[in-house]
């Protein structure tokens, strides 16, 4: 259960505060004095902080700084007088989370603690690296980055040798790879990571909101504008952003994300005042920008700045030899969660997923278990608890599976599935299937020549070569395909 700190003198607030957060979604502390709320930040530190901007026997700034030299990570909201919110904007150029202003809005606020309780939660959570599948109980594990396989040791390598170093890095991997643990990886054992830590999803948000989410805004500089905000460049100042999908973001922003990586300064949007910030950059993709690149739909030049230091993750299909412990890690992580009793899984369960092409690679394999779990009814899951669509799949594919490891897949199928899944991100999904499909097409067509097949996709040879490596595509077994 998340724990919430409120330090306000008003028991009015806290009041409010006491019935709009209560057990067991929230543990709620208050403190009508900041004398009162430092001593319980430090006894226990919070998740969150809501602290009110005028105090009696202190200053809001001040208590903010004290509480920051507890814990830095703390996501701070502060509340003020509607006509006192310059005030609240000093602190969040300081590092505050976000402020709110009197009179509450309740859901507005609700919503605002609960994102600030990811964020803290990606700061806080650790990430490591599984030293083997036996689980503790769930809620006390961090989060673990599982797998032996030779691609995954270069993942854990690579982690290690660039998080001290204060460059830019781009993650690179299919939907579902884990690249936001990765990122998250690299910030904890970063020399950043007493700073704050965000996550932005490019793709996720629109083009016209992007810009403002990542830069702020002025009072007044577009229609609904009634206060200034403080975009996440501000907010992570000392800090690491993980900007994801990063090859979604349109040409206007990536032009001035490409100047704040160079200069570490911005401006508002609707303002005039120059801001800089100290700001480590963290992106991932699972596009191909090389190729964007060449199609102008990726800055050259941004390109070139995020790739400093690369790090590819393998898909899920070519770590087949981390199906065990991947899968034991899942069902320690949710058993307990979903009130079951499951500790293994069976044999034959386990070669039907490895049958199976995921798609949605880690994403998809924990959403597998999750629902086998719940279907469960004895300790070990066996096939009849595993979702009839990947039954369905890997029953399709046997037959062909000594021939052709690539078959067109079946679009409906993998879409029902997915929509049922309850996925966010079934385009990407789709494309990378189709793209998949269409290559081991053109190359089965050509004998495995990358250059006529590059010819007649109309793309360079070495997007080419670059799409047939994080795809997994095979050219020998594709040649075998077309002797076969």
């Amino acid at each position: 259960m998340p724990t919430l700190l409120a330090i306000d003198d008003d028991p009015s607030v806290l009041l409010l505060l006491r019935r709009t957060f209560s057990p067991p979604q929230v543990e709620l502390h208050t403190a009508q004095t900041a004398k009162e709320g430092l001593e319980l930040a430090q006894s226990d530190p919070p998740d969150v902080i809501i602290l009110d901007i005028v105090l009696p026997e202190m200053s809001g700034l001040e208590c903010y700084q004290r509480l920051r030299d507890i814990d830095a990570r703390i996501p701070v909201i502060f509340i003020t007088a509607s006509t006192n919110s310059s005030t609240a904007i000093e602190a969040m150029k300081m590092g505050a989370y976000d402020y709110v202003s009197k009179p509450l809005d309740v859901r507005h606020l609700r919503s605002l603690v609960n994102r600030a309780f990811e964020i803290s939660r990606l700061m806080k959570v650790r990430v490591e690296v599984a030293e083997n599948e036996q689980a503790t109980e769930a809620e006390k594990q961090p989060d673990l980055l599982v797998g032996r396989c030779s691609a995954m040791q270069e993942v854990y390598k690579a982690i290690g040798r660039v998080a001290p170093q204060n460059i830019t890095v781009l993650i690179q991997g299919e939907t579902g790879t884990g690249k936001e643990l990765v990122a998250r990886a690299i910030y904890q054992y970063s020399q950043r990571d007493r700073g704050p830590f965000l996550a932005v999803n490019c793709a996720a948000i629109p083009d016209n909101l992007l810009e403002s989410e990542l830069f702020g805004y002025e009072k007044g500089a577009f229609t609904g504008a009634d206060r200034t905000r403080i975009g996440k460049f501000e907010q992570c100042n000392h800090g690491t952003l993980f900007l994801d999908e990063i090859g979604d973001m349109s040409p206007l922003t990536q032009s001035k994300v490409l100047r704040l990586l160079q200069e570490q300064r911005f401006e508002r949007l609707g303002g005039n005042e120059t801001i800089h910030t100290d700001v480590r950059i963290i992106a991932a993709t699972h596009r191909d920008l090389e190729e964007q690149v060449g199609r102008t739909e990726f800055r050259e030049d941004l390109y070139y700045r995020l790739n400093v230091f690369t790090i590819r993750l393998p898909p899920l299909r070519e770590r087949l030899e981390d199906m065990e412990p991947l899968v034991n890690h899942f069902i320690q992580k949710f058993s307990r969660a979903l009130g079951k009793q499951v500790s293994s899984i069976a044999t034959e369960s386990m070669e039907l997923l490895k049958k199976y092409r995921w798609p949605g690679n880690l994403r998809e394999l924990e959403s597998i278990i999750k629902q086998a779990l719940v279907r469960a009814t004895g300790p070990v899951l066996v096939p009849d608890f595993l979702p009839e669509e990947l039954l369905t799949a890997t029953q399709v594919a046997e037959p062909a599976a000594a021939n052709d490891d690539h078959q067109f897949p079946d679009w409906q199928r993998h879409i029902q599935g997915s929509l049922k899944d309850g996925s966010e991100n079934l385009y990407a999904e789709t494309l990378e299937l189709m793209e998949r499909s269409l290559l081991t097409a053109v190359l089965k067509h050509t004998g495995g020549n990358q250059l006529q097949a590059a010819k007649i996709l109309g793309i360079t040879r070495g997007s080419l070569r670059n799409k047939i490596r994080s795809l997994g595509i095979s050219i020998d077994r594709v040649i075998r395909m077309d002797e076969d």
